[in-house]
């Protein structure tokens, strides 16, 4: 079974979207949103069938909470605003069945205009290169593995980043599957796009320098 896990924090406006998303997957699985303090409506709008569980506010807190009571022997992190096809509960399966313990999904933004389409594109072409897929990208991997590893690394920011390098440093690769997962381009169009990638590429290329993982993600803010 696959262990969807979900964090949250202030999601009313999304949350409705992503449940609609859920009840049309087919295949094996159970969902477990993570909600980490929310202050609007967020948790009241969430359905009784998914699972819901306070945790420590931190995407990388809640996404280890949510690990915690998963029951699935597969851990798939989806973020509230990204959009899966409705097989790919079925692919995921496939691939671990193959002998594949990570993976990640092909990204592509919802926006037609031809920046992001690129960015899309360099995005899984940055998987297949060096072995790193980020948050957005929808990672899934074997629980024994996101156990041996332990878990998602305690950060405020970078998280995936560091977690891709982890992985890769003890040689495991992502098996980046045939299945889309559609997320939002808001915070380029709002900020930016071409401001907002040259700032990402910049504190992700500072995290790898040892920037202070705090002053980055103070920075980052900016940018969402």
């Amino acid at each position: 079974m696959v262990s969807i896990i979900i964090p949250v924090y202030n999601e009313a406006k999304n949350i409705r979207k992503i449940q609609d998303n859920l009840s049309k997957l087919k295949g094996n699985f159970e969902a477990i949103f993570c909600d980490g303090g929310s202050s609007d409506n967020t948790i009241n709008l969430i359905e009784d069938c998914y699972t819901v569980l306070n945790s420590p506010k931190g995407r990388a807190n809640q996404m280890n909470y949510g690990s915690k009571v998963a029951k699935g022997d597969i851990l798939f992190f989806l973020h509230c605003d990204s959009k899966i096809d409705e097989n790919v509960i079925e692919k995921i399966e496939e691939e671990i069945n193959k002998g594949f313990e990570v993976g990640c999904l092909k990204l592509k933004f919802d926006s037609r205009i031809i920046w992001m389409k690129i960015c899309g594109h360099m995005s899984n072409f940055r998987v297949k290169l060096r072995h790193i897929a980020f948050g957005d990208q929808g990672i899934f991997m074997k629980k024994e593995l996101f156990d041996k590893i332990g878990g998602i690394p305690n950060l405020p920011i970078m998280e995936d980043l560091e977690l891709s390098l982890r992985l890769k440093n003890q040689k495991y690769y992502f098996k980046q599957i045939d299945s889309e997962i559609v997320t939002s381009s808001r915070r380029f169009l709002e900020n930016g796009i071409f401001k907002t990638m040259f700032k990402m590429q910049k504190l992700q290329l500072q995290y790898l320098c040892g920037r202070d993982i705090n002053e980055i993600n103070e920075e980052y803010r900016d940018v969402r």
